[in-house]
């Protein structure tokens, strides 16, 4: 699969992001302690089966798993930050996610959002979901212009359909 093109590239790393994330949920779930090192752990554990298995290069495996990881920051930062649930962070009803994943950490999502929030420092403060990666479920906004993109499972950013921008924040 390392060898498609295109679109077709786009909808392989959706997926390897998709399965990255059910891995690192499922290994989650079953971990007696939760920590930073722990996800993080588990994140390159999976970045490395997707490897392996010859889904997607090196190089992409370690973008996947930086979004994945900046991702999980956003998502906690919100929640530390707001007091507010998940499921406000991601912008729309999470009854229409296609993700089973998404769905089980919700369950445990609550009890470790602070612990969560130890990604920050790996991941940079500053970066701004760009068109053209690759970005986990969740809403989007456009930094110029305010509009709002939704995603309802992984996939490749567009420009913004209002302005055309291509800088974006959750």
């Amino acid at each position: 699969m390392r060898f498609q093109h295109g679109s077709d590239l786009i909808d392989v790393l959706g997926e390897v992001y998709e399965t990255m994330f059910e891995d690192v949920v499922e290994r989650l779930l079953k971990v007696e302690e939760f920590s930073a090192p722990v996800l993080h752990g588990l994140i390159d554990d999976a970045k490395e089966e997707a490897v392996k298995l010859e889904k997607v290069t090196k190089e992409e495996a370690n973008k996947l798993a930086g979004t994945l990881k900046q991702d999980l920051n956003e998502g906690a930062q919100y929640l530390a930050k707001t007091g507010l649930e998940f499921k406000d962070w991601l912008g729309f009803e999470v009854d229409t996610l296609e993700s089973a994943a998404l769905g089980k950490l919700l369950t445990v999502v609550d009890k470790t959002k602070l612990q969560m929030l130890a990604l920050k420092n790996e991941v940079d403060k500053h970066a701004h979901p760009h068109t053209g990666e690759i970005i986990g479920a969740g809403t989007l906004i456009c930094e110029q212009c305010g509009e709002k993109l939704h995603f309802h499972k992984a996939g490749k950013i567009p420009p913004c359909p209002k302005c055309h921008a291509t800088t974006f924040h959750r």
